[in-house]
């Protein structure tokens, strides 16, 4: 199919690893010019290179924080995106009770504030030119919240029902807007979560591992690649009816029927 992507600008934040690199092949695959965003040039020259040799491509780069506001206003400052891919990692998992007021407050800017500050500078342009794409890539703990994670539920959901008013607001303008809920992924977060509930639970990592192997239905962790496929989809010229919806992608993990 092809999704009528091709020649569009796409920013995908925090993007050398993990499911935002997900999504990025999966754009440069349908011909979108993509720009990755990590923190780390090492990370930036690893993944341009590994991005190279799966699609053909050499993707644009920017050394940034996404949740620093002056590495943000240079993100804006440099590309004016069709599409805005936002992503940013996790808040650490742990015991509620050991949260300070500094955890809770950088969970929020780099969960919700930021994205909302990408989308705040580039949502007018994209209904200027009748095209937008946003993306945001949140947790499967919006939809089934997870004890360890109560920074993540709390920030994400916060930027859940920010979504859930503005994205009807701007799709008469086809710029559309969705998050992508993904359980649980062969990635760094995941091998960091598993480590802390071994620990919690004194067993094995091992043990662990195959404790949450077997709570997911299709009995295996999910891969980026089918992360970044949904991601490209939704981009698509063909989802231009799809907005304000949350897109839960788990192996049939969650078992309510809404």
């Amino acid at each position: 199919m092809d999704l009528g992507l091709r020649g569009k600008k796409a920013l995908v934040c925090a993007s050398t690893k993990g499911l935002g690199k997900g999504c990025a092949i999966s754009l440069v695959k349908e011909s979108v010019d993509v720009t990755i965003v990590s923190r780390s040039n090492e990370n930036i020259e690893k993944a341009i290179s590994n991005i190279q040799k799966e699609t053909g491509v050499v993707v644009s780069a920017i050394q940034a924080d996404v949740t620093l506001l002056k590495d943000r206003k240079k993100i804006i400052e440099t590309i004016v995106p069709d599409i805005l891919v936002n992503n940013a990692g996790g808040p650490p998992p742990g015991d509620f009770r050991n949260f300070t007021i500094e955890d809770w407050q950088k969970a929020v800017n780099d969960n919700m504030i930021t994205p909302i500050e990408f989308i705040k500078a580039y949502i007018d342009e994209m209904i200027k030119n009748k095209f937008g794409r946003i993306i945001n890539i949140t947790s499967a703990a919006v939809k089934a919240p997870i004890d360890i994670l109560g920074l993540s539920n709390g920030a994400r959901t916060g930027l859940t029902g920010f979504i859930a008013g503005i994205s009807r607001k701007t799709v008469e303008h086809n710029v559309t807007i969705n998050n992508i809920l993904p359980g649980m992924f062969d990635t760094d977060r995941l091998t960091q979560t598993l480590d802390l509930g071994a620990k919690m639970n004194k067993i094995s990592y091992d043990e662990m591992k195959s404790i949450r192997l077997n709570s997911i239905p299709a009995k295996r962790f999910g891969n980026i690649h089918e992360f970044g496929d949904l991601c490209a989809y939704l981009c698509s010229e063909q989802a231009s009816f799809i907005t304000g919806q949350n897109f839960l992608i788990d192996g049939g993990a969650y078992p309510g029927t809404f």
